[in-house]
């Protein structure tokens, strides 16, 4: 019996598919776009050769991947359940939409709506980044129930992103509290860098926090702040402007180490 299943996954609009055990650690994966089966191991051949047939088209090339790095092997060698980057941009928020939608008629629409919108569009502007050398892990899990909304990590080093729905209105910055519209003042700069504090015990690396205000219709900082980045969201590419902190190797280790769902169980 081959024992194998087949996995698709997606990122960046781009498809690839997993070979995983029935404990579900990936032997290979076939890349479409390249035309490749990438083995882990040669022993397994036949047996991914004939799970995959299905699915195959056209001329591929069979072997190792080319020059593996230890990043990649431990990225491969993750559970599924386990691996973070999958995880689409408001993965959070939109799991607990499908789970409870909430009434059918409202007179406004679901403030959970409005945030989930605000993530998807930052996200996927982070995500365009990853030309740069730029990798984005989106709604990191935290105990106690929070999350890091996008874990940015590139040349110009670590940040912790969290996103605020302003859309139209007007958003008062007094470290550490920020008003949005007519809304109640919240301390939320200070549960910016808690969560940035976290992430940086996680992974033994300085993560700097970021607040990104989605589409407000005017912005005001009454005072200096303190190790912490306000932005709007068409602003947010800016973060890959900063460079010089990490090499590239050290990007994917870090990567790597973030997108395992352990690394996270103990902050």
């Amino acid at each position: 019996m081959n024992a194998l299943r087949v996995i698709p996954t997606w990122r960046h609009g781009q498809e690839r598919l997993y070979v995983c055990r029935t404990d579900g650690r990936n032997v290979a994966w076939y890349d479409r776009e390249a035309a490749r089966v990438n083995l882990l191991s040669e022993e397994r051949r036949e047996d991914v050769l004939d799970v995959l047939g299905p699915f195959l088209t056209g001329t591929v090339t069979v072997g190792p991947p080319p020059v593996p790095t230890p990043a990649e092997l431990a990225r491969l060698s993750l559970h599924p359940d386990d691996d973070l980057a999958p995880n689409r941009p408001g993965e959070a928020l939109q799991t607990v939409l499908d789970h409870e939608p909430g009434p059918q008629r409202r007179l406004r629409t679901d403030p959970r709506r409005h945030a989930l919108a605000a993530e998807l569009a930052v996200g996927e502007a982070l995500d365009r980044l990853e030309g740069a050398g730029w990798r984005t892990l989106h709604s990191v899990p935290l105990s106690g129930g929070d999350r890091v909304h996008h874990l940015v990590i590139g040349p110009g080093g670590l940040f912790a992103v969290h996103t605020v729905y302003a859309r139209k209105l007007r958003v008062l910055v007094a470290d550490p509290m920020v008003t949005v519209g007519r809304r109640e003042a919240r301390p939320l700069l200070r549960a910016v860098r808690a969560d940035a504090d976290r992430a940086s015990y996680a992974l033994t690396a300085e993560v700097r926090p970021v607040l990104v205000l989605f589409a407000p219709k005017d912005v005001s900082v009454t005072t200096p702040l303190r190790e912490l980045r306000v932005l709007l969201d068409t602003d947010v590419t800016s973060l890959a402007r900063a460079g010089g902190i990490l090499k590239p190797a050290d990007v994917e280790a870090l990567h790597a180490m973030a997108r395992d769902r352990g690394t996270w169980t103990r902050v």
